[in-house]
């Protein structure tokens, strides 16, 4: 059995204005798939934003720990960072690189989760 990581939850609080922020940053529209979850295909894995009570869950806050990033992989790490610059994410690091040798920077997005951008050519996955 060969497993493959496929989808990724991402809780919001407002669906409309996830997949605005996730458009713009990830260059496309993505697809609303029900009234609560818009989804974007990041290199085969889905990345769905999901708003509980937009979709009627009765599902109460529901938000990741403040150090469980996704990390995604981009081409061009510096115009990246310069278009968040001018987005409504909450919080914005620079432009730093690790002791493993990835190019990286952390990010909060509008709902304050959790998110890390890292040059595609220093992308690290342990071997």
């Amino acid at each position: 059995m060969k497993a493959k990581l496929y989808r990724v939850i991402l809780p919001v609080n407002n669906i409309d204005r996830a997949g605005k922020f996730y458009s713009d940053i990830l260059d496309q529209e993505g697809i609303r798939v029900s009234p609560g979850r818009h989804y974007f295909d990041i290199g085969g894995t889905i990345l769905a934003c999901y708003d509980p009570k937009s979709d009627g869950d009765g599902q109460g806050e529901w938000k990741f720990h403040e150090n469980q990033y996704i990390y995604i992989s981009v081409p061009d790490l510096e115009s990246l960072r310069a278009k968040m610059k001018k987005s409504d994410c909450r919080s914005l690091g620079e432009i730093e690189e690790m002791p493993w040798g990835e190019t990286l920077f952390y990010a909060k997005d509008p709902f304050g989760n959790p998110i890390c951008f890292v040059d595609e050519k220093t992308v690290f996955t342990g071997n």
